[in-house]
């Protein structure tokens, strides 16, 4: 599962690797529309990769249910997992987060979430797969 070994990959290998809203959400920094896409409200035991890499990147067990419509974890499965970038699109100053290994959109974190580390990772479905444990 883990394609590490194989980046970078030019646009013609993400777009063959890739479904249509895979790669619209995490090569073209899109975001799916709330209470859509996958895993926002599975309430499963397991680990979440990034669907471009395989990477590691959220265990279920910092999942919290925070209305919001998108998967939220108040945690990343490791501080080296994803990356986070000044986001000053759509006329405001968010952080969003990338995959620390293929640089795909994974989506935004706020500092509104619950203890213990008072963050909120709002994550785009599409960008992951799940492995149940």
């Amino acid at each position: 599962m883990d394609d590490t070994k194989t980046l970078p990959k030019t646009d013609a290998e993400w777009r063959e690797k890739l479904s249509p809203e895979q790669y619209r959400i995490l090569r073209e920094s899109g975001t799916e529309r709330a209470f859509t896409g996958p895993f926002w409200n599975s309430k499963e035991h397991g680990l979440y990769r990034c669907a471009g890499c395989g990477s590691e990147l959220f265990r279920s067990d910092t999942k919290f249910d925070s209305g919001c419509g998108w998967p939220s974890y108040f945690e990343a499965v490791s501080p080296d997992a994803v990356r986070e970038l000044v986001d000053r699109s759509h006329g405001m100053v968010r952080t969003e987060i990338r995959c620390a290994t293929c640089d795909g959109h994974l989506g935004h974190v706020f500092p509104d979430g619950p203890p213990p580390t008072g963050l909120r990772y709002c994550i785009n479905g599409h960008a992951m797969t799940f492995e149940k444990e």
